[in-house]
This record gives C-alpha cells, sequence and structure tokens, in this order.
C-alpha cells in the first residue's frame, strides 16, 4: 500500500454516525437487530472500508446510510446520524431522495440490475438531472463530462453543441461528438460489466456527489476491469470524493482504503488505519479474515487420469439481439476427466456464464457439440443464487425438491456447507447473498452431482466463509471423486482449487494447461494481463 496525502480535514465529516443501531422486520411482526451501536466517520477525500463475513451487517448499514432501510420498514436509531451536513434521522422520504441525488449516491455490485435495460445510457445518468429540471442541452453535456470522467472512451467531443436530449438530438459536428452521441444511445445490455460499473459512477458524479458508498463495486468483475475500477475511485477520492468502501476483497482494502473498519455481528469489531490493521491486526476476526485470503496452489496431488465425464469439441453458441448476432461461445475445445476440477477464467462478457449453460445441458450448441459421460448427474451452482430460487419456498422446501433418496438430510446439507439448520424455515429474501450461495451450493449437493459446475460460486461470499466452500469443494472431490468446473475471475480462487486453466476471452479459450504452469509461465498476452492485475488488485 502507497503512502498519500492524508484526507481533507477541511468541513465537517460527510458522514457521521454515533451509536447507530438498526433492527429489520424479521416477518413475525418483530423486528431483529442487525446494527448495534456502529460509530463511523467519512471525511471528504477519504476512502473508509467496511469489511466483515456475510451477514455481518455490511450491506444493511450501505442502505441505512442512504435511507434506503427505513422505507423497507427497518428501525433506525442513533445518537448521531449526520450525512452532508443533514440529520439522517429527521430526513422525510422527499428529502432522501434529494441527497441520494446529489450530496450522497449509492454504487452497487451489480450494476445491470441498478440500470434499466429499456432505457438509454445518457437517460439513465442524466436521470438526477432531469428530475431537478436542468436543460437538455445542459444535461447532455454534463452527462457526457461524467461518462468521460468515469473513464468511458467518448472522446474528445464539444457536447454542448450537440443540443437534443441524451441519446437523441440533432447530427453531431464531428466524429467524436458523433462517438459521444453513439454512446448515449447504447443501453446497459450493450455494455460489459466494468463499462456498467463505470456507467453507475456517472451517475454519481453528474449529480455532484460529494459522498458514493460502494456496496461491493468490483466483487463481480475480473481483475483488469476491477483495477480500472479502483484506480477511478481512487482518483475519485484523490479529488475531494469521500468514500464509504463495503467490501470483503481484502486485496481492493489495501489497495483503496485510508481507514478500515471490522463489522462483526453488527457491531465494530475493530477499526484503524489501513496499513496498520492490515499488517497487524488485534481482533480475532480480522487475524481471521487475514488468514482466510486464498493463496498458493491447489493442495494435495494432482488426480490420477480419470474417464472423460464432460468433453465440448468446437462448441458454438449464438444470440441474436436488437443489435445483430452475438456469438457468445466460439469453437470451444475443452475436456473435464473424472475427480479433476477444470477452473475457467476471463473477463466479465467473455462466454464463461454461456459455456457453464451448455455443459449442463441448459442449452444446446448451435454448431460443434458437448457430450457428456453415460449416466452422469451434473448440477449447476448458480451465478445468482436469489434468481435461481422459488422466492414463495422455504430453505427445506427447495433442498427437498432437489434431493435424491439417498442424499444427506436438508440440515445435513445445511451443515456441510457451513450454515445454521435453524434457517431452514426461512426464505430466501431474509438470508444475505453468502447464505444464499451456500444454499445454491447445499441444493446442488442434493442431487448427489457425479460433476458440479460452479459458476461464480463464491464471488458472494466473505473470505472465511470462501475458504469454507472451497475446503469443502475439495472434500468432495478427494472423497467422492467430484469432478468439478469452476468459473471464477479470481485467479487466487481458480489457482486455490483447480488442477487445470482455461483462458477465455470473446467466446474463445486462449490458452489451457495446467494451473500452476499457466499461471506461473502464461505465453497469450491476455493471459499475462490478466496474471498482472491479479497482482495488481491484490487477487
Amino acid at each position: 500500500m502507497s503512502a498519500r496525502p492524508a484526507a481533507h480535514e477541511a468541513g465537517p465529516p460527510l458522514l457521521r454516525l454515533r451509536d447507530l443501531r438498526v433492527s429489520l422486520p424479521n416477518g413475525t411482526r418483530g423486528h431483529t437487530p442487525v446494527l448495534r451501536g456502529i460509530d463511523l466517520d467519512v471525511a471528504p477525500g477519504e476512502c473508509v472500508a467496511v469489511v466483515g463475513e456475510s451477514g455481518a451487517g455490511k450491506s444493511v448499514l450501505a442502505r441505512t446510510v442512504l435511507g434506503l432501510t427505513r422505507r423497507e420498514g427497518a428501525h433506525v436509531d442513533a445518537a448521531q446520524f449526520t450525512i452532508a451536513a443533514r440529520d439522517g434521522l429527521r430526513l422525510s422520504e422527499r428529502e432522501w431522495r434529494g441527497v441520494r441525488g446529489g450530496a450522497a449516491a449509492l454504487v452497487l455490485q451489480d450494476a445491470l440490475q441498478s440500470l434499466d435495460p429499456l432505457r438509454t445510457i445518457g437517460a439513465e445518468v442524466g436521470e438526477s438531472l432531469a428530475v431537478r429540471g436542468v436543460p437538455r442541452p445542459e444535461r447532455r453535456r454534463r452527462v457526457i463530462d461524467a461518462l468521460r470522467s468515469a473513464g468511458l472512451p467518448l472522446g474528445a467531443a464539444q457536447p454542448a453543441e450537440c443540443g437534443g436530449e441524451e441519446g437523441g438530438g440533432a447530427d453531431p459536428a464531428t466524429a467524436d461528438d458523433r462517438e459521444a452521441a453513439r454512446w448515449l444511445r447504447r443501453r446497459p445490455g450493450e455494455f460489459s460489466g466494468g463499462m456498467r460499473q463505470r456507467a453507475l459512477i456517472a451517475s454519481a458524479l453528474v449529480g455532484g456527489a460529494a459522498l458514493l458508498v460502494a456496496d461491493e463495486p468490483t466483487t463481480a468483475l475480473d481483475a483488469t476491469t476491477a483495477v480500472r475500477v479502483l484506480d477511478l475511485l481512487a482518483r475519485l477520492r484523490d479529488e475531494g470524493t469521500g468514500i464509504l468502501f463495503i467490501t470483503h476483497d481484502l486485496g481492493a482494502v489495501e489497495r483503496l482504503a485510508d481507514r478500515v473498519a471490522v463489522i462483526e455481528d453488527g457491531r465494530i469489531a475493530e477499526t484503524g488505519d489501513a496499513r496498520t490493521l492490515l499488517t497487524a491486526p488485534r481482533h480475532a476476526t480480522t487475524r481471521a479474515l487475514l488468514a482466510a485470503v486464498p493463496r498458493g496452489a491447489k493442495p494435495g496431488p494432482a488426480p490420477a487420469a480419470g474417464r472423460d465425464v464432460l468433453r465440448a469439441r468446437g462448441a458454438v453458441r449464438r444470440y441474436h439481439g436488437a443489435s445483430g448476432e452475438v456469438v457468445a461461445v466460439d469453437g470451444v475445445d475443452l475436456v473435464l476427466r473424472a475427480g479433476e476440477a477444470l477452473g475457467i477464467v476471463g473477463e466479465s462478457g467473455s462466454g464463461k456464464s454461456t459455456l457453464a449453460r451448455l455443459l449442463v445441458g441448459f442449452e444446446e450448441p448451435d454448431a460443434g457439440s458437448v457430450s457428456r459421460a453415460e449416466g452422469a448427474r451434473i448440477r449447476l451452482v448458480p451465478q445468482d443464487p436469489l434468481g435461481s430460487f422459488d422466492p414463495r419456498h422455504s430453505v427445506e422446501r427447495i433442498l427437498r425438491h432437489a434431493r435424491r433418496d439417498d442424499a444427506p438430510t436438508p440440515a445435513e446439507l445445511l451443515r456441510r456447507v457451513g450454515l445454521d439448520p435453524a434457517m431452514l424455515p426461512r426464505r430466501p429474501a431474509h438470508l444475505s447473498g453468502g447464505q444464499r450461495q451456500r444454499v445454491a451450493i447445499a441444493r446442488a449437493l442434493a442431487g448427489r452431482p457425479d460433476v458440479l459446475v460452479c459458476d461464480e460460486p463464491v464471488s458472494a461470499l466473505d473470505v472465511t466463509t470462501q475458504a469454507g466452500i472451497l475446503d469443502l469443494l475439495g472434500e468432495l472431490q478427494r472423497r467422492d471423486g467430484l469432478a468439478m468446473v469452476f468459473i471464477s475471475h479470481d485467479l487466487a480462487v481458480v489457482r486455490r482449487v483447480s488442477d487445470r486453466v482455461a483462458v477465455m476471452r470473446a467466446g474463445q479459450v486462449l490458452e489451457q494447461g495446467a494451473t500452476e504452469h499457466v499461471l506461473a509461465r502464461p505465453w497469450h498476452p491476455y493471459t499475462r494481463e490478466l496474471v498482472a492485475a491479479a497482482g495488481s488488485a491484490g487477487r
């Protein structure tokens, strides 16, 4: 972590919390305490990171800071709750909307869910200005400035000459202006994950936010894209923006944060200067988080070569949309053998999740083939577990529906993924993101699979829970001969669990081989870029 000037000290903190307490509705006409006396400040030009295990209260803190939990029925109380020089306990919902559209802004993990897929990027980024009645030419100029400031390649346009509303209007006069206009007309689905995250940050910039609340903004991004987003946040911080950075990525904390607060069970267990806390932690929770960061290669010898259980030969998958044909998987050749773990890495939008659906059999290739061993049971652990659950069903019903007769009981399945069986009556919406991910893994195990296809299975988990899940998957491989395809953007995790690795970009496998060989001596330029970026991001 490199030294940098101290945070801007002029004026009061952008955020000050003293003895903040939050209780959420528990579905039985009562409330459950989630935050239990939080003290926290964020100054202009300062990044304060909040880390902790899944369910510790990090995301509840992020939502509460921007007035979002009260409208969900939460009880919020504090000795002091000041945001942008206003009393957060006394703001009406209308006043909170003004705060969120101006002085403070939220940047979420999944920008695709935050952006309206039917609206243009220009309209989305400029919404807060439109609500305030900013004239269209001025609005357009500020939207383009914000997108350019967020690192999107709009060229060096003079947008004030373009006129019209965002995404339309008169023909721009220059090539740069025309390029900017094309960007404004694009929709979120046409952007990569990193571009969508930058557009979301631009939405905060265009409203003049002095405080950014960033809730896991790099968790779903590959290493190269994460580094660019972290560099953007660092630049904003250095220009005077205060950042409350919610994350479980300790590498990102090391790169960006000035101070760190560690949350455990709704309380701050330890807080301090980032450099000191990460190198000399005092509290057992902090030490456990640091000890669980994945490092090194997969333990134990490589498995003996078994029978082929999955094979892709020249597999191609195409989709047709409004902008034409997209080749998501382009001539992929892969083989997975019994008892082996194959890692697949690549940037957002490289085709990894589409390949997972082909391997499981949810989709069929348009050309080439995907073959599976006769009788092989293949189960998917999806990237978005919440979207794969019936929200009306309890955890117990979800597991019983997926369970084979010879599988462990629902209670035992939860224990095997580190969850308390007391969660069986709960519904997915009442679980944290990490807890939902673990239920998704338990559901896959209920089918007694021979092959597990894991699409970002630990991306939503804190490092201690992540380490437990990785250990569990390793145990299943050793004990049951389970074969696994492990898709991830996190090279450290892939190295920890995989015997072999394939590197994807633009639907193609660029390089594959033994994991340690590929990551230690990559020959393809893109693989070298990924490995270098992972080191820079602390992954």
